[in-house]
């Protein structure tokens, strides 16, 4: 088996010219978009060096309490990427809590028990294990609960007439607004589903990849990445059911009325 290759600062210098390459391309065909490519390419490399400093800190630390501090940290600011991801939000502190509540509920049941159950680290919560799980899991979440919600709030405020002759007509909220939360769900589900789908076939996913090149056997990489996609499609769906029904509920009342008025 081949042995860890460790990568020097000129290797990741010389991958480098390809983000150059697409840099002067936009400029040639007038994109306006090497700006922008220049901005991300600093700031990813910027983000992933504070992280990985802080990472190590954290492990040679191994504290349960700092560990648990960092994963509310990252559900914290996932939850602000799915609230600023929605063309139309839920008012007030709704708009945020539902998405970030729902994606750290799926995200830490799923890997709580992943952890106690099938990698069983020691200590269980160790964080070499726990924070990247948990933000792989969180990543995925995070864009399926996004979408759903998205797509709930905006198909309600376009069909609201329609929804509203289903209530004059006896129906109650859960009737009227089905078809759009089964919309909303669908919508939720389509990443993970298609990721699953194109697995091994037209992709081989990061994880994977990464501990074949250093080194581990084919057959236990993929053993682990099953296990990893297991979690992320089932904690992304507990997340993008829980909040698509919530939101439902509270864009509706008890009196069968659509309450529109609760979108910012």
């Amino acid at each position: 088996m081949a042995e860890y290759i460790e990568l020097s600062y000129w290797d990741l210098a010389l991958a480098s010219i390809f983000i150059l390459l697409n840099g002067a391309l936009s400029i040639a065909f007038r994109l306006g978009l090497a700006k922008k490519l220049f901005i991300v390419t600093i700031r990813m490399i910027v983000q992933l060096s504070i992280v990985a400093f802080l990472l190590k800190a954290i492990f040679a630390i191994s504290s349960p309490f700092l560990t648990l501090i960092v994963a509310l940290i990252m559900g914290l600011f996932a939850g602000r990427e799915i609230w600023a991801r929605q063309n139309k939000k839920l008012a007030g502190i709704w708009g945020y809590s539902i998405g970030a509540g729902s994606m750290m509920f799926a995200g830490f049941l799923v890997i709580i028990i992943a952890l106690k159950t099938q990698i069983q680290p020691d200590p269980w919560w160790n964080p070499q294990f726990s924070l990247p799980l948990f933000g792989m899991i969180l990543g995925n979440i995070m864009t399926g609960i996004s979408l759903a919600l998205d797509n709930l709030t905006t198909t309600l405020i376009r069909e609201k007439r329609a929804i509203e002759a289903l209530l004059l007509l006896g129906k109650n909220r859960q009737q009227a607004l089905l078809p759009f939360v089964q919309g909303a769900l669908r919508a939720g589900f389509m990443p993970i589903i298609n990721a699953m789908a194109a697995m091994g076939i037209i992709s081989l996913p990061g994880m994977m990849s990464g501990q074949i090149l250093s080194g581990i056997d084919p057959v236990e990489a993929v053993k682990y990445q099953i296990l990893i996609l297991l979690l992320i499609g089932g904690a992304t769906g507990l997340g993008v059911i829980s909040a698509t029904i919530f939101t439902a509920l509270r864009l509706s009342d008890e009196r069968d009325r659509l309450r529109l008025d609760r979108v910012k």
